[in-house]
């Protein structure tokens, strides 16, 4: 981390053994990413609530209603995706990347690949928009 986050270093030994050098850590559950100034990584929890998501419609399928699969992507999936992003200064861009992640679990649930149509479940079922609700949590934190 810092200005020097590219510069390559020497070969870390263990027993013989080189140690890799990686661009991204996990530390209490947050990946942090090499750069300038430090950077939370999304991307294990967006595949994670992916993951999660496609477990829940595999496990439930079409047998439960939408109501109790919305709920089970309430208390089982948004936990992974929000988990500790308060602590990051996240980007515009990455604002939208987690409400795209989120309108994608939306349109498979409700079979709808109308943005529209996934904007007004999200206001009905108080999904608001990252950009709102991570967007204003650092100043509280």
């Amino acid at each position: 981390m810092g200005s020097r986050h590219k510069v390559t270093c020497a070969e870390i030994t263990s027993d013989g053994d080189n140690l890799p050098w990686v661009n991204k850590i996990r530390y209490l559950g947050i990946f942090i990413a090499g750069h300038v100034s430090l950077r939370c990584s999304t991307d294990h929890a967006k595949r994670s609530i992916y993951h999660t998501a496609n477990a829940i419609f595999a496990s439930v399928g079409r047998f439960a209603s939408d109501e109790v699969i919305l709920e089970l992507i309430l208390k089982k999936c948004l936990p992974i995706l929000t988990y500790a992003l308060e602590v990051c200064a996240l980007p515009k861009r990455v604002l939208q990347s987690l409400d795209f992640t989120v309108n994608r679990v939306l349109t498979k649930l409700f079979k709808s690949s109308n943005t529209a149509d996934t904007a007004v479940y999200r206001t009905v079922q108080v999904f608001l928009p990252y950009r709102v609700t991570i967007g204003t949590a650092p100043e509280t934190f």
